[in-house]
């Protein structure tokens, strides 16, 4: 854990929720953050919270990950501030719950530009300057709906464009591991957080749903192990949560109605 002291991580989504907790556990490890999400103020609380509770240095920069000159002003000010990115955690996200036939067409492009093309976009923004030090770690928060098969109903957008991400993370492994350079993805189950929170129906019993904990355990696991090891994928999946009856129901309103 000593060597993780001073290193420097960004933290996509990181205002609330399971981003904040994550940054959280970043922080506890001596590791100074450059922690992302789209609103500033909240963003703003956070890192002055994680700040003073951690004694580490947090720089909020707000960041529209469907952007590309937000995600390079976002890379930009960190290297400015801390000299370097040692480790990114892709965790922005958004969802759309929705059959099919009835999903939005606006929403298919913000669901991709948020939960693929921003995390590779990041990615590649980063990558150079770990290869050139032969070291450095990446963690993408993917999704434990991509266990399923068939994937669940109404998250098909959504859930395909994780297993795209999944098996992007998986290669990219392959192509930088003799880098020194290690790619981690992390599938979690449903979790209790604002998201789930509009879901009516699944809050009903929250038993079923796990804090973020689990998560928080998860990366610190991935961050912490020896040098020569890399956890590929962690599934961290709630046991009262059996894939064969799904806690999110086929009929569901929709959060933003």
């Amino acid at each position: 854990m000593s060597e993780l002291k001073g290193k420097t991580a960004i933290v996509t989504g990181a205002s609330r929720g399971i981003g904040k907790a994550i940054a959280s556990v970043a922080a506890s490890l001596g590791i100074n953050l450059s922690i992302a999400a789209r609103q500033e103020g909240p963003l703003k609380e956070a890192a002055d919270e994680i700040a003073k509770k951690y004694k580490v240095e947090v720089l909020a920069v707000a960041c529209d990950v469907t952007k590309l000159t937000d995600l390079e002003n976002l890379v930009n000010k960190t290297k400015e501030k801390f000299g370097k990115v040692d480790i990114l955690i892709n965790n922005a996200g958004v969802s759309s719950q929705y059959p099919f036939q009835e999903q939005p067409m606006e929403d298919f492009e913000r669901l991709a530009h948020t939960n693929y093309l921003g995390y590779v976009r990041l990615i590649r923004l980063v990558i150079n300057d770990m290869i050139q030090r032969k070291q450095g770690a990446i963690i993408n928060m993917v999704s434990g709906s991509t266990l399923c098969d068939p994937l669940p109903r109404n998250f098909l957008v959504y859930s395909s464009l994780k297993v795209g991400l999944r098996a992007f993370s998986k290669g990219l492994f392959w192509e930088l591991r003799d880098h020194g350079i290690k790619i981690t993805s992390i599938l979690p189950g449903v979790t209790d957080t604002d998201l789930t929170g509009k879901l009516k129906e699944v809050t009903g019993n929250t038993s079923r749903l796990m804090t973020t904990e689990a998560i928080e355990n998860a990366v610190k696991f991935a961050l912490t192990v020896p040098a020569n090891v890399c956890p590929l994928e962690i599934a961290v999946i709630n046991q009262q949560t059996p894939w064969t009856a799904p806690v999110i129901p086929f009929k569901q309103v929709h959060p933003d109605k």
